[in-house]
């Protein structure tokens, strides 16, 4: 798997404070990557810095594989704040200005236009545009010139659902369709997880964990929680009908992440040996009590 990204103990400093401290990143090829992280917790520090706008204090930055940094940021396309537009100027009337820049033709122009569905606004000037049109004509700009990463930072913040859906829709086939390598962060973390095939985890300039969708969906599992007056007798009477590894102790009570349908049973089966059961209830952590926890909130 080629890899588009990876950072190795990438430090920023200002003044005394470490805005990004020691982070090591991995993206690879066709990652959608979603950077989570409170607000100041370093992510747009972070995304500067592999755009070549901040420098680092220490550390590496390695992109697609160890290209030239400055030949290999022209493979990159970015949308860090709300776009830049010219309010007056239409869809296409912008797309051509800022073809000047990052190049394209006009055929490249429309195709972009109509993949991001705004082909059909006509003469409608950007700044009668829905916040959610505006978000998406910033994309179709950091799609000129066919980048290969794209590095989005916020880019559904403030918009409605059905704006929101818009965006998600577009990442989504930018993704599959053009092979677009992704990194993309937000503070609505339910909306990341309908996209995101990796994630990673910031709190105050350090990358806590990476992860990947599928493990943490398997760690965001339903599990079933016992109150019981012995544990270690409890334990022994569960794993006569439960696997070993279904079975932890978190915080003085068993949490159970498999036979949640024979609730009941188990209870009995406790009751009948002797463990008095004090509580007993299905738990269930979403991304978000996830990320809390991992920042120790």
């Amino acid at each position: 798997m080629e890899t588009i990204l990876k950072t190795t103990a990438l430090s920023k400093q200002y003044g005394n404070k470490l805005a990004v401290n020691n982070v090591n990143m991995t993206i690879e090829k066709g990652d959608i990557y979603g950077f989570i992280g409170k607000n100041g917790a370093g992510k747009t520090t972070f995304m500067r810095l592999v755009l070549g706008t901040a420098f680092p204090t220490s550390g590496e930055i390695q992109l697609f594989g160890g290209e030239n940094p400055n030949r290999a940021r022209h493979k990159i396309g970015s949308l860090l704040e709300s776009p830049g537009l010219y309010k007056n100027y239409t869809a296409y009337d912008n797309m051509k200005q800022f073809s000047l820049i990052y190049g394209g033709t006009e055929q490249d122009i429309r195709d972009i236009l109509h993949l991001v569905g705004l082909d059909n606004t006509g003469k409608k000037k950007a700044g009668k545009f829905s916040l959610g049109m505006r978000q998406r004509l910033g994309i179709a700009i950091t799609l000129l010139g066919n980048p290969e990463f794209l590095i989005l930072d916020e880019p559904v913040n403030g918009l409605d659902p059905a704006g929101m859906k818009e965006v998600r829709d577009l990442i989504l086939r930018l993704n599959q369709e053009r092979n677009i390598t992704i990194l993309i962060s937000s503070h609505l973390l339910d909306e990341l997880s309908k996209v995101v095939t990796k994630y990673g985890i910031i709190n105050d300039g350090v990358l806590i964990e990476e992860i990947s969708a599928d493990e943490l969906t398997a760690r965001c599992s339903h599990r079933l929680i016992f109150g019981v007056n012995d544990i270690d007798k409890a334990v022994s009477v569960l794993s006569t009908a439960i696997p070993a590894d279904q079975i932890q102790i978190e915080n003085g009570q068993i949490a159970l992440k498999s036979h949640l349908d024979e609730a009941a049973d188990l209870n009995r089966m406790l009751i009948e040996q002797g463990v008095t059961v004090t509580g007993m209830q299905t738990q269930t952590d979403g991304l978000e009590q996830y990320f809390m926890k991992r920042i120790g909130e």
